[in-house]
């Protein structure tokens, strides 16, 4: 009786068994997921407030801060993608009419702006034009000039190609009264950084680059100096979901008893978990020499091949991901679409400032090999000869 109520027949497409092609992602991200993370991810569900799920969360924690080199205790993973942490660090450093200074040269300094905007701060651009860098001299002049509570500043640019010196940024914007504020989704794991020696009061990533793990899971830092702002707040966070007191709470931050907050993602959890334990068993600085030395390897064969690459110095091309400029009398979604569909591989074109100039090669985690350099630099030449 009830069936004869329905107007909407079960969808045919949904009575077939899941097709997923396997190809090799050497985009920007997500990156492929090893089967180990992919085992991982796999396993049975438990409760989100069970004891041993809030034990694989203090492994993550423990992870995430080996990862950023850093002993904060208000440290933890968002439940969301990169997009999301990013939001979490803006939403919980800034109030209205706070005033923000944000380095842009990029789509994710353009993004951390948009955001800051709708937040009500006041938004202050240091610009550059895409593949170049930040001075310390072009930070202490906005610094000077706007007198911001807070900075911005992307650590690897995947739009560009850019990897953004860090080094002293922390130490100069303590001097002036800010708060260095960093995203490093396509750079950790990829690149060194190093949270506390660098003096930085904010870091988050993603899960789905370097980490080999699928998307959907944030790491994220607070420094003491960055949790007391949050403290001192007049309002609270604009979004409850991503309170960064609550959060803290749920993932043992605050020596206070767990409470319910959100039923978090539970087998990101445990994918996000093998993602930091392969990291820690490889080793950061045996990562970071791999990403370097196939990053070289990619530029050189990319030189070799007659293109052109799109960040002038070596010493800032992000190692996990390289861009090449289109070539002349070439459409970037051509080569792309041939490597589609004759290689099964993905490569990206350009992004926010980049679209239509660049092509993005991603190498990334497990992907970074030397025979993935080899094969996305064959399929570039049948591409370009066939482009």
């Amino acid at each position: 009786m009830a069936t004869s109520l329905l107007r909407i027949p079960p969808p045919q497409m949904l009575l077939r068994p899941l097709v997923v092609p396997e190809r090799l992602l050497l985009g920007p991200g997500p990156s492929n997921v090893p089967h180990r993370i992919q085992a991982a991810g796999g396993r049975q569900i438990l409760g989100h407030m069970h004891p041993e799920m809030l034990q694989v969360m203090d492994e993550i924690k423990a992870g995430v801060q080996y990862a950023f080199q850093t002993q904060n205790q208000l440290t933890l993973a968002i439940s969301g993608s990169g997009h999301c942490a990013m939001e979490a660090a803006l939403f919980n450093m800034l109030e209205r009419g706070d005033t923000i200074l944000v380095a842009i040269n990029g789509i994710w300094g353009q993004r951390a702006a948009d955001i800051a905007r709708r937040l009500g701060a006041n938004v202050c651009e240091l610009l550059k034009p895409p593949g170049e860098y930040f001075t310390p001299w072009d930070i202490e002049e906005g610094l000077v000039q706007h007198k911001p509570s807070v900075l911005f500043i992307t650590h690897g640019e995947s739009s560009t190609g850019v990897l953004q010196p860090l080094e002293g940024l922390g130490e100069l914007c303590h001097r002036h009264g800010c708060l260095l504020l960093v995203d490093a989704v396509a750079s950790l794991g990829g690149a060194p950084i190093f949270m506390d020696q660098q003096e930085i009061d904010v870091l988050y990533s993603g899960s789905q680059k370097v980490l080999n793990s699928p998307p959907g899971s944030a790491p994220i830092s607070f420094s003491e100096r960055a949790r007391e702002k949050v403290l001192r707040r007049k309002t609270k966070p604009p979004s409850f979901y991503l309170d960064i007191g609550w959060l803290g709470n749920y993932w043992g931050c605050d020596g206070e008893p767990r409470r319910y907050h959100h039923t978090a993602p539970i087998n990101s959890f445990f994918s996000l978990r093998e993602g930091l334990a392969m990291l820690a068993e490889i080793g950061l600085e045996s990562s970071w020499e791999r990403h370097r030395a196939n990053c070289a390897r990619l530029c050189q064969g990319l030189l070799n091949l007659g293109l052109e690459l799109f960040v002038k110095e070596e010493k800032v091309r992000l190692p996990t991901i390289t861009t090449v400029r289109v070539p002349e009398g070439c459409n970037w979604k051509d080569i792309t679409a041939f490597l589609m569909d004759n290689h099964a591989m993905e490569i990206s074109g350009g992004l926010g400032p980049t679209v239509g100039k660049v092509l993005r090669i991603g190498l990334m985690g497990c992907n970074s090999t030397s025979e993935n350099v080899n094969r996305v630099l064959r399929a570039l030449q049948d591409a370009l000869g066939s482009c």
